[in-house]
């Protein structure tokens, strides 16, 4: 059986930033070969108002503390930040890391986040038409950094079969996705006609899905329908049991 990637999504909610970063150690440390956060500014379950920590910031301190794992968020809101500023947040991350950022971006959902902190939510084709402008200057900013960063990897979030799978073939070196299975399956189907369509290699694609930990023990349905790279989410009290299952499985 081929060896996979797994990774971990360590969400920034109900906990302290002690216990966060303690659990970014540990998922380094247990060999995850990508840990991730996410963009939000509020929790996206349990008490609305809980605790909640802003994401490029923990990125920044995840960086510095972390040794081998790639890193990055899941995704970041294009929204929240000007294209040229994001890609310049991506690459000084990625020389604190050593080189192990992805800058993981998606057009954004949460109203909740725009309405509190003073965006405009606007429409998701409104949201999708801005992501699709956002990606040709971040590409373009992080080659004129100095130092500059063209080969920063960048990953999309998103299933959309119109436009967000057309950008991924075009823009992108990772793609994330949901199941469950047969979902995955038909929307990795439409990436690779996209990739056709474009000219794009398929296999250039890391296809990573995100799943349950109920599902950890199904990971190979996952890798028949094209996932290359499974992803688990973490909440406080952070729990690693799955992530050494899956871990375990991949290098089985």
């Amino acid at each position: 059986m081929a060896r996979f990637k797994v990774g971990i999504q360590l969400r920034p909610q109900h906990c302290t930033m002690d216990q966060l970063l303690q659990a970014w150690r540990t998922a380094d440390e247990l060999g995850a070969d990508t840990i991730w956060t996410w963009d939000h500014f509020y929790p996206l379950s349990g008490e609305a108002d809980g605790p909640h920590y802003e994401c490029w910031t923990v990125l920044g301190a995840a960086a510095a503390i972390t040794r081998n794992a790639k890193i990055g968020a899941l995704v970041t809101c294009n929204s929240y930040r000007n294209p040229e500023l994001l890609a310049d947040m991506a690459r000084t991350t990625d020389e604190i890391s050593g080189g192990r950022a992805i800058l993981g971006i998606g057009s954004g959902w949460f109203e909740r986040d725009y309405t509190e902190y003073g965006y405009e939510f606007g429409t998701a084709p409104e949201r999708l038409r801005a992501l699709g402008t956002a990606l040709p200057r971040i590409k373009e900013r992080l080659g004129k950094l100095n130092p500059a960063a063209p080969d920063l990897p960048i990953m999309i979030g998103g299933s959309g079969e119109k436009v967000t799978l057309r950008l991924v073939a075009e823009f992108a070196d990772l793609w994330n996705a949901f199941g469950p299975v047969d979902n995955f399956r038909h929307k990795n189907d439409v990436l690779n006609e996209w990739c056709e369509k474009l000219g794009r290699d398929p296999h250039s694609i890391d296809r990573t899905v995100m799943i349950r930990n109920e599902e950890v023990d199904d990971f190979q349905s996952y890798l028949d329908a094209g996932a290359t790279h499974i992803i688990l989410g973490g909440d406080a009290p952070f729990e690693f049991a799955p992530l050494e299952r899956l871990l375990a499985h991949a290098r089985d």
